[in-house]
């Protein structure tokens, strides 16, 4: 999709702060409701949006009186604020913001987990840490927390992003195993243990990533914790997984 006005391209963030650039040139957005509709466009990476979806995710339950004509409104909003009206095209019942998913940096973020995710999947390790490691940068601190923005108009896609979020570090931590790097692995994995403490499978590969150092000791002493955890928090014993490394490590 070319640019709008400029010919820079549109540019959206939706991990931590929000912002809508044009190129290096960040636009202005006043107000919840503009900022929701621009949310809920760039979340469809260039696809049109119907109007009822944009409605819902602007109004919630609590839309105006005429709400077909109060979403033309914020769209010719949206359109001034943008500096182009070919931005923010219609279609039949909808519209389309000129974004493609390279351009928003969640949708980015989803690519590049699943495109790590299958790098590891075929046994290309190197691939998948390259790959792993630009999305959880591009997540930033904190996995695991709903981004904001999201949430207010998309909650499942922020429960969603969130849950990934969770599961890139874990995947990161895992090809960083395959390749030897069990000290980056373990440092990994332990900072997310801290905040997500009944994550099993961040608790099996820390256990591979200790049994690695040769911290057999302190593997049982993780799968000791946990289980106490999972009994405490969950009311469950551990999975499959765990197990199998404790049997493991007891026998070695």
């Amino acid at each position: 999709m070319d640019g709008g006005a400029g010919g820079a391209r549109l540019r959206v963030t939706l991990l931590g702060a929000f912002q809508l650039a044009r190129g290096d040139t960040e636009l202005p957005v006043p107000g919840a409701r503009l900022q929701a509709l621009v949310v809920r466009l760039a979340l469809a990476g260039g696809h049109a949006v119907e109007q009822s979806g944009l409605i819902d995710a602007i109004w919630a339950e609590d839309p105006p009186a005429g709400p077909a004509h109060a979403l033309q409104a914020l769209v010719s909003r949206l359109r001034r604020a943008l500096g182009s009206a070919g931005d923010v095209a219609q279609f039949a019942g909808g519209y389309r913001l000129a974004v493609g998913a390279a351009d928003v940096d969640a949708l980015r973020f989803e690519q590049l987990t699943a495109e790590g995710r299958d790098r590891l999947r075929v046994g290309d390790p190197r691939a998948a840490t390259a790959v792993l490691g630009e999305a959880v940068a591009l997540w930033g601190d904190r996995p695991g927390a709903e981004p904001m923005v999201v949430a207010a108009v998309a909650p499942a896609v922020a429960t969603r992003l969130a849950h990934t979020s969770i599961e890139a570090v874990a995947d990161l931590a895992d090809a960083e195993l395959a390749r030897g790097r069990a000290d980056a692995a373990a440092a990994r994995l332990a900072a997310l243990l801290a905040e997500h403490p009944v994550h099993e499978r961040a608790a099996a590969l820390l256990m591979d990533a200790l049994a690695a150092q040769g911290r057999q000791a302190d593997a049982l002493a993780l799968y000791e914790r946990i289980r106490e955890r999972l009994a405490d928090v969950l009311g469950t014993d551990p999975g499959a997984a765990l197990r199998e490394r404790h049997l493991r490590l007891l026998r070695a």
